[in-house]
């Protein structure tokens, strides 16, 4: 039986609305040899909470007198509180720290290929309530059964922890390169010339056209985040990653087209992710494989890297993703982006005035796994001011690091609430969670 999508339609305006007062908080698997049986019916979704938290049931019945003067000494009560801060003030460490996961079916539940959400989804879920799942071109293989692993996995992460529902999440950035549901072959959706090609048409209306219908038809397939657009400025034409998966070699060309499609993709309901943070246009290697450089000063960076992605966060962008990116010429800490709190904490929020979701590229990506222990990666990662990881080789191993760190004092439980509040924020702004 299909399960119920969820209903994630939202304005650009509403999104920013909900994702702004994050900061005020404090803030499947399947079977392909493993042959996960088809899910079982879905425990029931728990009622709302209460949002208001007001004291006019106490009031209702109580006579109002109208000839007595106001009490001059009256104070007034605390204010209620919101769902997000009902939810974090409800929730254990270990479930706080797995909310900032962003994991692939096949890492949360062990088999070897996810295509449908069942009993393995359901138990891994149990035992890590993580906050989000990502997919990739293998675990579509049709169309009604795309949708089905979705809701289903949606679903099932209802009844799971403190019962918020996951993040479903795609790299869907148009074009020839990357493009997982328009090249599985199982949607008759629009495609599109790379954004290279987007860009050079000096038109942003041609982004925002892309936007809109790669949000609609995500979120009408069941996805509530998609990794893009790519924000990225193309100075180095030899780059082997980013090409014409890039807008254009000009900041201002980019700012404009990631603009206009951060702006339509939330109006189609979906939530975009601009990426590489500061800028993967610069490098030669590829953090696939291996560590990789830009050698820009931080003048460099602001100048030209940062454009687009101030465009995006002023167009109300929820979600960042930090590329591991070395920049010893700016933060001369010797770290990937991704571990650096001068890019994180100092760059993208002091200087950029970022408040939303700041997520990693891949974890399991050489630049990181070959450099760092899951666990060291993930501590540093949330000290430098990461909310997120996305993909940690080993999701226990980064799961149990965070957790120990915080015990032992080295983070403190404040730093992590502030990442979940972004977070529910960001689900609150999906329609996942009530607002």
């Amino acid at each position: 039986m299909c399960l119920p999508l969820i209903d994630l339609k939202l304005t650009r305006r509403q999104a920013i609305k909900v994702l702004g007062g994050a900061s005020a908080l404090v803030l499947g698997g399947c079977a392909a040899k493993d042959a996960e049986q088809a899910p079982a019916d879905p425990a029931p979704a728990a009622e709302p909470s209460d949002s208001t938290g007001s004291d006019a049931q106490d009031q209702a019945g109580a006579p109002a007198d109208a000839g007595s003067a106001p009490d001059q000494d009256a104070q007034p009560g605390p204010a209620p509180q919101t769902t997000a801060q009902k939810l974090l003030a409800s929730m254990t460490l270990e479930q706080k720290v797995a909310q900032m996961l962003f994991v692939t079916p096949e890492q949360l539940t062990g088999v070897e290929l996810a295509t449908v959400a069942g009993a393995l989804t359901r138990d891994a879920l149990t035992k890590l309530p993580i906050g989000g799942v990502v997919y990739f071109g293998a675990n579509i293989v049709g169309n009604q059964q795309l949708r089905d692993l979705l809701s289903g996995t949606v679903e099932l992460s209802r009844g799971a922890g403190a019962g918020i529902p996951v993040f479903t999440g795609v790299d869907e950035e148009g074009g020839t390169l990357v493009a997982r549901v328009a090249k599985s072959g199982c949607f008759d959706v629009e495609t599109f010339q790379n954004m290279w090609w987007i860009g050079q048409s000096g038109d942003p209306s041609r982004a925002a056209y892309v936007g809109t219908s790669i949000g609609s038809y995500l979120r009408d397939i069941g996805f509530s985040v998609d990794f893009a657009p790519d924000a990225d400025v193309l100075t180095n034409p030899e780059n082997p990653v980013i090409g014409h998966r890039s807008f254009s070699s000009d900041p201002e060309v980019c700012a404009q087209m990631v603009s206009a499609e951060v702006t339509a993709m939330l109006q189609a309901g979906t939530l975009p992710c601009a990426k590489h943070f500061p800028g993967h246009g610069d490098t030669q290697g590829d953090s696939h494989t291996g560590a990789v450089t830009s050698l820009r000063t931080a003048d460099d960076l602001h100048s030209c890297e940062y454009v687009p992605f101030k465009a995006a966060i002023d167009a109300g962008c929820p979600f960042i993703m930090v590329g591991h990116i070395q920049t010893p010429n700016a933060a001369g800490d010797g770290l990937p982006a991704t571990l650096s709190r001068v890019m994180i904490t100092e760059a993208l929020r002091g200087r950029l005035g970022f408040t939303g979701v700041v997520i990693s590229d891949s974890m399991s990506m050489g630049a990181i796994a070959q450099n760092f222990e899951p666990e060291d990666a993930a501590v540093r990662f949330v000290q430098a001011g990461g909310d997120m990881l996305l993909m940690p080789p080993d999701p226990w191993a980064a799961h149990q690091g965070i957790i120990d760190a915080v015990n032992s004092g080295s983070i403190a439980e404040s730093r992590i609430d502030e990442s979940v509040s972004r977070i529910i924020a960001a689900k609150q702004a999906a329609g996942l969670v009530d607002a």
